[in-house]
């Protein structure tokens, strides 16, 4: 039995490490950590498994051992066991492993608290979130309607509750709010404490995947990842690395399988996604794919206005006038940031000048984002059936392999659109006309490169089809 001040002063330590890592990996690591007693230069504590006592020891030792120093100097050394329901039996035959203090002897146990091991516990911190980016925040229009209402419904979701969709696959262009429903995902999801939501830049799981492999803790790495209940990773389209992408793979797999969530965004479709192994692009595109379109006019008006009522909170004395509102919503078509952006130079504008915002100073302080409006951005499956239906075959025709002529000569057609519309790569263009050879794609776009130059006819259907595809 712990005396009154052995309990006190575990109090004091558990909250000492409570301010020092922080309340979130508090929960994941130390929660279920005991103190079994105190003898001498020595502090007896026991975890529940052996996973946690190992990715303690390789993590945390020094900053358990320093917290315990600050309520007693005299504590050298943390014994760290693994408990069960019969605790003496454990502790009879788990031998304390020491953890030692950074000026003891034992080389291999200060290894542990390397620099690259930070890393992980960087990792599995997750990546810096933006407190305004909240589902209270997020404005709702026609373009992300699907998006929004899927985002809430995994957020809203409880343990063991079954999964809907998974993955939830989510992808759009620069500033079209992507980022901020995943983290609204990760605010709403650990608001209730009875999940552990983890969100994650692809670049953040590559550098704490490789600072494991680095430091031999890949293994308890990949455990902690797969015990999380919602994994949240932003901009896929970054993930790079045979190793890297095997891991991430792996550990979709076994979430999914095990029912827990996965939430992922990227900048375009599953399938457009060169750099990704195939198996992660089938398992992705499994889930519920959503597409963030761009924004409507009326969609970037309450955007604008969202934003002025949140500059409100701090300058209680700042407005933007109707007209201004509906003047920046016109002319600002590119994406949220700019809009966002646009407010904040206002702002400034006012408060530094002491003046209030007008329609003239809202044309001088924005012109540098008014941009001419962007090209639309096409797919290899529109100009797949704009062909088709240009030529009377099907689709399917355009990925077969008939060789007859009125087959042919559209497909061919079909490959060059791809290769000067879009910035697809020649192999990933054959791949999406039924696996075929980068060489075949190379052949088509010469021929029809050759005949436009000399058949008027072809060189007319070309332009007429290029029209088609970018009205």
């Amino acid at each position: 039995m712990m005396t009154n001040p052995e309990q006190d002063r575990w109090s004091r330590v558990k909250n000492r490490l409570r301010s020092n890592v922080g309340e979130d990996v508090y929960t994941s690591w130390f929660a279920r950590m005991d103190l079994e007693g105190v003898q001498d230069e020595s502090v007896r504590l026991s975890v529940p498994t052996r996973f946690l006592k190992s990715w303690i020891q390789a993590h945390y030792a020094e900053r358990v051992l320093s917290c315990w120093q600050a309520e007693m100097p005299e504590v050298h050394r943390i014994d760290l066991t693994v408990r069960s329901a019969v605790r003496p039996v454990v502790q009879a035959k788990e031998a304390p492993v020491p953890v030692e203090v950074r000026r003891a002897p034992a080389p291999e146990l200060r290894s542990t608290a390397t620099a690259p091991v930070s890393a992980n516990h960087d990792a599995l911190g997750g990546s810096p979130l933006d407190p305004r980016l909240t589902f209270a925040s997020f404005v709702v229009g026609r373009s992300n309607t699907l998006a929004h209402a899927a985002a809430r419904q995994v957020a809203e979701g409880r343990r063991g509750d079954p999964v809907m969709f998974n993955p939830l696959y989510i992808h759009a262009g620069v500033g079209l709010g992507k980022t901020h429903l995943l983290q609204a995902v990760t605010w709403a999801g650990n608001s209730g404490n009875e999940r552990k939501v983890l969100y994650l830049t692809a670049e953040k799981f590559m550098y704490g995947f490789v600072a494991a492999l680095k430091t031999q803790t890949a293994l308890a790495f990949k455990e902690a990842l797969r015990g999380i209940d919602v994994l949240v990773i932003d901009d896929l389209q970054f993930l790079q690395g045979k190793s890297t992408q095997a891991e991430f793979c792996h550990t979709l797999n076994a979430l999914i399988d095990a029912g827990r969530q996965v939430v992922i965004a990227a900048d375009r479709p599953p399938s457009d996604l060169e750099s990704l192994d195939d198996r992660v692009r089938s398992r992705l595109a499994g889930g519920l794919v959503v597409e963030m379109g761009s924004l409507g006019e009326e969609l970037r008006h309450g955007i604008l206005k969202s934003r002025v009522a949140a500059a409100r909170t701090h300058h209680a004395t700042f407005d933007v006038p109707e007209d201004v509102l509906q003047y920046l919503a016109r002319a600002i078509t590119h994406n949220g940031r700019d809009l966002e952006g646009a407010i904040n130079r206002l702002l400034a504008h006012s408060k530094l000048n002491n003046q209030p915002v007008t329609l003239e100073m809202a044309e001088r302080e924005v012109r540098d984002l008014i941009r001419p409006s962007e090209p639309k951005r096409i797919k290899i499956e529109d100009i797949q059936r704009v062909v088709a239906r240009q030529y009377n075959v099907s689709r399917s025709d355009l990925l077969s392999s008939r060789r007859t002529a009125n087959v042919v000569r559209p497909r061919q057609v079909a490959m060059y659109l791809a290769k000067t519309l879009t910035l697809r790569s020649l192999p990933e263009i054959g791949r999406r006309f039924g696996g075929r050879d980068h060489t075949t794609v190379l052949h088509a776009v010469r021929k029809i490169e050759a005949l436009v130059s000399r058949d008027n006819a072809l060189s007319e259907e070309v332009e007429s089809l290029k029209r088609q595809l970018q009205e």
